[in-house]
């Protein structure tokens, strides 16, 4: 099983979030229907602008952790390199 960390945005250079799921393309589209009740609903969070791969749980919590305690600027340079459009890469990730 794979597990990821992925970066939600309202807009490009909006509002972010970082979560963490076993299951991308569920997780992913749960934001975007509004399934998922808290932030990223009550903000207009929908938008997958990047993500990665982790083998372990462990891993890929300690991953998350580490980003959420990043500065705002250090995320959106994560972004801005892998990412910088701003695409929604939801496509990407349901071929």
């Amino acid at each position: 099983m794979t597990y990821g960390v992925y970066i939600l945005a309202s807009k490009p250079g909006g509002t972010l979030y970082i979560g963490v799921t076993n299951n991308l393309i569920r997780r992913v589209y749960e934001h975007r229907e509004g399934l998922a009740e808290g932030f990223t609903k009550r903000y207009g969070v929908k938008t997958l602008v990047y993500f990665e791969a982790h083998d372990t749980i462990a891993g890929a919590l300690q991953r998350e952790k580490n980003m959420k305690h990043w500065s705002r600027e250090w995320k959106i340079d994560l972004i801005a390199e892998n990412n910088p459009d701003w695409r929604d890469l939801y496509d990407e990730i349901v071929r």
